[in-house]
C-alpha cells in the first residue's frame, strides 16, 4: 500500500519517498512507497507535477513531468511520466514536487462542491449524488423528490450560491478527522460512502458540513474564495448544476465580461442590454428571412410562367431545358413545383452550375415518364448521386464539366 502524504497534508508540494517498482510499458510510470500525488478519484481529476532521481533534485533539467496519477487494484498509486526516468530501479530515492497551481486549484473546487452540496441539502433537501471535475468546469448532481423540488429554479440556484459564499466569507475552519464505521453512523454525516473500510477519513466544515471524503482541501473556507454557479440542467436523475470556484471564478467571469463586452460593441449597446438587443436581432432576421422566402416564391412563380408561356406544346408537352447560374438546389426545386403545378403538360429538367452543380427532372402528374430512373441515368456519366419519385427527382454533381452535355442526353432520352 502507497502511504498517502496528501491524506494528512493538502499543502505538501515536495516529497522524498522510495521506488517500489518500475513500469516501461504500456507507459513509463513509478510506483512509489509514499506519495503527495493526488490520483484521479471521488470525481477529483489527478495531480500533476514532476519527479527526479533524490541526487539530482537541484537539477531542473534531469526531472521528469508527471502527465497522470491513478489507483492500483491493489491499493498503490502509480505515476505515469512523459518519459522513462534512466538508470532508476527500485530502492532508488526520488523528489517529487506537485505542480502547486494545479493542486490549489483542485482543493478549491472540492471544497467548494462540499460546501454547495450543504447547501442544497439544507436550503431544498436535495442531496449530491455525484460530483465531476473537469479542467475548466465541475458539476454536481442533485437528487430531487417530485414533492420537495418538482423543479430547480433560477431563485432557488441564486440563493444556493448565495449561502455558500456566505460561509466561504466567514472562513470556517476546515478539518481532517479518522474515525470508524461504527463511529461515523452516529455522527450525522452528510453522505455515507458504501464500501466497508475500517476507518473513514472525514473533511469536517466547522458547524456546517461533515462527511468522508479521500480529497485534497482548503484548511478554511476563506480559501475557496467565491462561488459561480454557472447553469443547470435536467437529468434523469435529478439537476445537474456545473459550478467554478477560486481562481476559476474570476477567470471564467473576466472571460464572460470580455464575451458580453465585445458583444455590446457590435450592437452600440451597454452589456445588459445584450439579450434585448439580440432578441430584436433575432426577430428581424426571422422577420428578414420570410420576406426572403416570399420574394424566391414570388420569382419563381413569375419565371415559371415566363417560361410556360415562351414554350410550345409538342406531342402533348411543354418541355423546359434551362441551366440557371447563381440557384441553389432549393430554388431549382421551387421552380420545377411551379412549373408542374402551373401547367398539367409540363416537363421541366433544370439544372444549376453554381454555386453547387445540381439537377431537378419534374413532370406534371399523369405525365408518362419516371424522373427518377432518368435523373439516375444522366447524373451516372457525372459521378453525381439523386433519387426521388416519379414526378420529381433532384441530385448533385461533383462538378460542372459534362452538365450541358448530359442534359442533352437527358431531352434526347425523352424524344418521341
Amino acid at each position: 500500500m502507497t502511504d498517502r502524504l496528501y491524506y494528512h497534508d493538502s499543502f505538501l508540494y515536495h516529497f522524498d519517498a522510495e521506488v517500489r517498482s518500475v513500469v516501461q510499458t504500456p507507459r513509463p510510470a513509478l510506483i512509489l512507497d509514499r506519495t503527495a500525488f493526488y490520483p484521479t478519484s471521488g470525481g477529483q481529476i489527478h495531480d500533476t507535477g514532476w519527479i527526479v532521481p533524490a541526487e539530482l533534485a537541484t537539477n531542473s533539467a534531469a526531472r521528469l513531468r508527471v502527465t497522470e496519477v491513478a489507483d492500483t487494484e491493489d491499493g498503490h498509486v502509480i505515476h505515469y511520466l512523459e518519459a522513462p526516468l534512466k538508470n532508476v530501479q527500485p530502492g532508488a530515492r526520488i523528489h517529487g514536487e506537485i505542480d502547486s497551481a494545479r493542486r490549489r486549484d483542485h482543493m478549491q473546487q472540492h471544497s467548494a462542491q462540499h460546501v454547495l452540496s450543504a447547501a442544497f441539502v439544507r436550503l431544498f433537501n436535495m442531496p449530491t449524488v455525484s460530483f465531476h471535475m473537469a479542467d475548466d468546469y465541475c458539476s454536481i448532481d442533485l437528487q430531487s423528490s417530485d414533492l420537495d423540488t418538482p423543479t430547480l429554479t433560477r431563485d432557488q440556484i441564486e440563493s444556493a450560491e448565495r449561502l455558500a459564499n456566505e460561509i466561504v466569507l466567514e472562513n470556517r475552519p476546515v478539518d481532517v478527522r479518522y474515525v470508524t464505521r461504527d463511529e461515523a453512523t452516529q455522527l450525522g454525516l452528510r453522505k455515507l460512502p458504501p464500501a466497508e473500510r475500517d476507518q473513514l477519513r472525514l473533511i469536517d466544515i466547522r458547524d456546517w458540513d461533515l462527511t468522508a471524503c479521500g480529497g485534497t482541501h482548503v484548511a478554511h473556507t476563506g480559501q475557496i474564495a467565491g462561488l459561480l454557479l454557472r447553469k443547470s440542467e435536467k437529468v434523469r436523475q435529478g439537476y445537474r448544476v456545473e459550478f467554478v470556484a477560486g481562481q476559476r471564478a474570476v477567470a471564467t467571469a473576466r472571460r464572460d465580461f470580455s464575451t458580453l463586452t465585445e458583444t455590446a460593441a457590435l450592437f452600440s449597446a451597454h452589456i445588459y442590454d445584450v439579450p434585448q438587443q439580440a432578441r430584436k436581432s433575432l426577430d428581424e432576421i426571422k422577420s428578414l428571412r420570410k420576406q426572403a422566402e416570399q420574394s424566391q416564391d414570388d420569382l419563381a412563380a413569375a419565371q415559371a410562367a415566363t417560361l410556360l408561356a415562351e414554350t410550345p406544346e409538342t406531342h402533348g408537352r411543354k418541355l423546359i431545358v434551362r441551366t440557371l447560374t447563381g440557384r441553389d438546389l432549393n430554388f431549382l426545386k421551387l421552380l420545377a413545383q411551379k412549373l408542374t403545378r402551373q401547367s398539367p403538360a409540363a416537363i421541366a429538367l433544370l439544372a444549376t452550375d453554381s454555386p453547387q452543380p445540381a439537377l431537378v427532372f419534374a413532370q406534371s402528374p399523369r405525365q408518362p415518364h419516371d424522373m427518377a430512373a432518368l435523373l439516375k441515368q444522366t447524373l451516372a456519366p457525372l459521378g453525381g448521386r439523386g433519387g426521388g419519385s416519379k414526378d420529381l427527382a433532384q441530385g448533385a454533381a461533383p462538378h460542372s464539366e459534362g452538365l450541358a452535355a448530359a442534359l442533352t442526353a437527358a431531352v434526347q432520352s425523352l424524344t418521341p
